[in-house]
């Protein structure tokens, strides 16, 4: 019995090292921009990408890095532009199209030799798994009645365990299809390269096109590989200890390349002013910061930061509020009908919690509850521009039994409690209209979560807990699906 026991174990073991790796680390070595926040010295979150001291003609620039599963350091780098002579301006369009493909090819390399090492995991995965079932199935047919029951438990381990076969076949055939990545690149490389010594001798507009919708392909496969189901929290990052026991803090997920930008709301009720600091260095040490006047106050901690936006909900009311940063005004505002407010149906810990607006990759989204769902919690999908309801799903979960919730990936996640030991517990997906429990541990270290988001930018939940601004990593795990594509 040890030697089963002691596979099942290598199976779990190596299904871990997988999952980790898919979800943290390959987005950001194929130039997804995605972050792993890391507590730099100072406790510091890592967001840099940085590029080296400039020559224009020999430096290299840094595309992209991350850190492998072993913790070493991995680059994604664009070489220096190679000096050529331009004739003429169909021979600059060619040589910036080469430049592109040469990018994706250094991304599709990375990303084929990480892809083939990790497929000898999954296929020695898959040979311990079949091997085990047949060994289960000799035992019972050919040991007495009392030894085979010793058996059929470890069977039923085993039970657990079929569903990953399909997986394993599944990322397998994802192996295949960075194959055909890589192969289709080679292809296009060696065309521009004859183009540059026989000009003409092939349509510039097909050629272009062919490259991209090569470049589609690549991008929508790099967002497949961004999205995924929730699999673990990480440990929580403090950054920073300030204001009431309730609030709310959050980045946005919209802000271009290099905007840190911090937005800061303390109390949950009876405050209409908003800190704007003008870096994530800034809020830690509370310099450069601005206030913003809304136009009412707000409502809950269900606050979110979008497009340059802050979408709010009214103070006792169920109003949608749209506000504007740059132009210090409100641009939209429309009720969320049905919508339960002023403590009706709030979140187990309190504090006017009726309505919590939230982002994931997908948009913005709406999670109330309504008198017509018997005080359940209702998922509605939110136009951000004019703040109509797109689609709404109906659960079965209370919402007043919720401990908070975030989105990610059109899934909602529901903890079980707010105070002392916390987990996720609960998940509905929108994109199959389909829920599960499920037990993911979610570190409570101040012993009160009154706001919790998720921040697709960063990959990372942001909490309020107990007068604490904390950050948590996410794991996601992920399986592209070639017809997707």
């Amino acid at each position: 019995m040890s030697v089963p026991l002691l596979k099942i174990g290598v199976v779990l073991s190596t299904m871990a090292m997988i999952t980790n790796w898919m979800s943290q680390t390959l987005p950001s070595l194929v130039g997804l921009n995605t972050t792993k926040l890391m507590a730099a010295p100072g406790g510091i979150p890592d967001r840099s990408i940085g590029v080296l001291p400039t020559n224009p003609e020999e430096s290299w620039q840094v595309y992209s890095s991350a850190q492998d599963s072993e913790g070493r350091c991995i680059c994604t780098v664009v070489a220096p532009q190679q000096a050529m002579c331009s004739r003429d301006a169909r021979t600059k369009q060619l040589r910036q199209l080469l430049e592109k493909v040469q990018n994706m090819t250094q991304s599709i390399q990375v990303l084929d030799k990480r892809t083939q090492r990790d497929l000898q995991y999954v296929e020695k995965m898959e040979i311990q798994l079949r091997g085990l079932e047949t060994k289960f199935q000799q035992v019972e047919e050919s040991h007495r009645q009392n030894i085979a029951k010793q058996y059929k438990a470890i069977k039923a381990k085993m039970e657990e365990l079929r569903p990953l076969i399909p997986v394993l076949e599944e990322y397998k055939a994802d192996a295949k299809l960075v194959l055909q990545f890589k192969e289709e690149v080679q292809n296009l490389t060696s065309v521009l390269n004859q183009l540059q010594e026989e000009m003409g001798a092939y349509d510039y507009k097909e050629l272009q096109n062919r490259v991209s919708n090569l470049e589609d392909r690549l991008r929508a496969c790099m967002q497949k590989l961004a999205c995924g189901k929730l699999t673990g929290i990480s440990e929580p990052i403090t950054i920073k200890t300030s204001g009431s026991r309730f609030g709310s803090w959050m980045t946005d997920p919209l802000a271009p390349e290099g905007d840190t930008r911090v937005w800061y709301m303390d109390g949950y009720h009876n405050n209409r002013f908003v800190r704007e600091y003008r870096s994530f260095q800034d809020f830690m040490t509370g310099d450069n910061f601005t206030s913003h006047r809304l136009p009412h106050p707000w409502s809950g901690t269900g606050q979110v930061v979008y497009n340059g936006s802050i979408y709010f909900n009214k103070f006792q009311s169920h109003i949608i509020i749209k506000f504007d940063f740059k132009t210090s005004m409100m641009s939209k505002s429309r009720p969320l009908e049905y919508a339960g407010f002023n403590n009706m149906y709030h979140y187990a810990w309190g504090g006017h919690s009726d309505i919590d607006l939230m982002v994931d990759e997908g948009g913005l989204w709406a999670v109330y509850a309504t008198n017509q769902n018997a005080g359940n919690i209702v998922i509605s999908k939110l136009n951000p521009n004019t703040l109509q309801i797109i689609k709404s799903w109906s659960t079965d979960h209370p919402k007043r039994s919720a401990g908070e919730a975030f989105m990610i990936c059109g899934t909602l996640y529901v903890t079980n409690g707010y105070a002392g030991g916390t987990k996720v517990y609960y998940a509905f997906n929108t994109n199959s209209s389909t829920y599960e429990y499920i037990d993911i541990a979610l570190q409570n270290k101040y012993s009160h979560i009154s706001m919790l988001d998720y921040n697709p930018r960063d990959r990372a939940l942001y909490a309020w807990n107990n007068g604490h601004q904390v950050l948590y990593n996410v794991t996601l795990y992920h399986v592209i699906r070639s017809e997707e594509l």
